[in-house]
């Protein structure tokens, strides 16, 4: 059986909504990362990078919630566009676009607008800027069609949901209202029965959700990476 290690962040989102999808039987195991859970000895052998989600398969390790949907994608033939080379060719390109572009320029939108330790006008402004990008890229990519790759929902629309569906809080509701093209492919994903079952599996486990100072530590430890314990 899978074994999801998973929080309540975009990433594990995007990852349980395939899980969900396909029917594929798993066991969840919930990180309570404002605990620290993510930078225990057992996880780091799991995965290095300290982050959610990580997926053990058997012997396989996956982490980054994008290898984790393409390997399970390819591991049940479920979810992909098509065996063409054009179509091979899209969602590589899109879900690395998603992986490379939408996560990191979303979460340091994030970051800087709402959780750094003093505001920083020039990076909340460029990630903003970088992020109303990114998201204006696929708008305009929704356009005219359903889905992403092709004419069939895969897992490139998996991973963008992850992040969009918080996309106001990335963007403001300004930003995003203007993004109608996205704000249709998000409700019509919310819609699928297998999203609301991503949000009961969130609701399991009760994730802290405050900012205090040792959950501050935990998150975001290079805030703190000069300090010492004298200090």
């Amino acid at each position: 059986m899978l074994k999801f290690f998973y929080n309540s962040g975009p990433n594990p989102h995007k990852v349980a909504l395939f899980l969900e999808e396909a029917g594929l039987d798993y066991e969840a195991v919930p990180l309570e990362t404002r605990r620290g859970d993510q930078h225990k000895p057992e996880f780091l052998a799991i995965n290095p990078n300290a982050k959610a989600p990580a997926m053990l398969d058997g012997d396989a390790v996956i982490f980054d919630s994008n290898a984790i949907l393409l390997y399970l994608a390819e591991k049940t033939g479920k979810y992909l566009p098509g065996d063409s080379p054009v179509l091979r060719a899209e969602l590589l390109s899109w879900l690395m676009f998603v992986a490379t572009g939408i996560g990191p320029y979303s979460g340091q939108a994030v970051h800087f607008k709402l959780h750094a330790r003093e505001q920083l006008e020039y990076a909340v402004g460029r990630y903003h800027f970088e992020a109303s990008r990114h998201y204006g890229i696929l708008d305009d990519r929704l356009a005219d069609r359903e889905w992403i790759v092709g004419d069939s929902y895969s897992i490139v629309d998996m991973a963008l949901w992850g992040w969009a569906r918080i996309a106001t809080r990335v963007l403001g509701e300004e930003t995003y209202d203007g993004f109608a093209n996205l704000k249709r492919h998000v409700e019509t994903i919310n819609a699928r029965p297998a999203a609301a079952r991503v949000e009961e599996l969130m609701q399991r486990f009760q994730f802290r959700m405050d900012v205090e100072e040792d959950a501050r530590r935990n998150l975001f430890p290079g805030s703190y990476h000069h300090e010492t314990d004298g200090e």
